[in-house]
């Protein structure tokens, strides 16, 4: 069975798109599990319709991504982890989710799946098709594929439930790149995969918030400091909604 793990804050807008996208699926037994962080519009109301488990973080300190995602693990039943982020979506699913488990069958020693992240074709923007189609895709693709030091993106995560509980999932200190830091993490005890052929939509809110020269800095200095000191170089990752 997979687990689908969705961490949520303030989710509203896209929150039903996404679930609604996976219950399409067909094919694999699954359990939709949204977890989310203390949001203050109707993600938890539209998530209790449509989800099969809903996790609340309910203190009133804010919560990392990584704590998010690990309280959805925590409940979560499946032999299989899908860890996605709440604005995405994935056409064809049940035929993107075969490919994605044929390279667990054909390699046992496969730990953790990626694919490449492409920008709803309505939104798409130059810099977007750049920033994603080229520094991040590829970069996702030589880290895992060629140069085996891993590297992963929130917008989606295939991996293993027991290799994940064995290395202690996310990170939950590190504001930023706690999906590279698994990904990193993944990589000593198995392989990890970039499949370009696993097209994951979403709607690049971020860059086209901030701008891509501000992103591309934000994630620069955050994968050198995780890679020099151990540690995020930001405290906090804005919300952008």
């Amino acid at each position: 069975m997979i687990s689908f793990i969705i961490p949520t804050l303030n989710e509203e807008k896209v929150i039903t798109k996404v679930l609604g996208n996976l219950k399409e699926i067909k094919n694999f037994e699954y359990e939709i599990i949204v977890s989310d962080g203390g949001s203050k519009d109707k993600t938890v109301s539209l998530a209790r319709g449509l989800a099969d488990k809903v996790v609340e973080h309910l203190v009133p300190v804010r919560q990392t991504i990584g704590q998010g995602r690990n309280a959805g693990a925590a409940v979560a039943t499946g032999e299989f982890l899908v860890f996605l982020d709440a604005d995405v979506y994935i056409f064809n699913i049940d035929k993107f989710f075969e490919r994605a488990m044929n390279h667990f069958r054909t390699d046992d020693q496969l730990v953790a799946v990626g694919g490449w992240l492409k920008v709803f074709p309505e939104m798409e923007t130059i810099g977007d098709k750049i920033g994603y189609g080229i520094l991040s895709n590829w970069s996702f693709s030589l880290h895992n594929n060629i140069f085996k030091t891993g590297a992963g993106c929130g917008e989606f995560g295939m991996i293993k439930t027991s290799v994940f509980k064995k290395i202690k999932g996310y990170r939950e200190d590190l504001a930023v790149d706690e999906d590279q830091d698994l990904f990193r993490r993944l990589i000593k005890v198995g392989h990890t995969k970039t499949d370009p052929r696993l097209l994951v939509y979403h709607t690049g809110r971020r860059p086209h918030a901030i701008g891509w020269p501000k992103l591309l800095w934000q994630w620069s200095k955050n994968w050198l400091s995780l890679v020099i000191f151990n540690h995020s170089a930001d405290d906090e990752w804005k919300e952008i909604r």
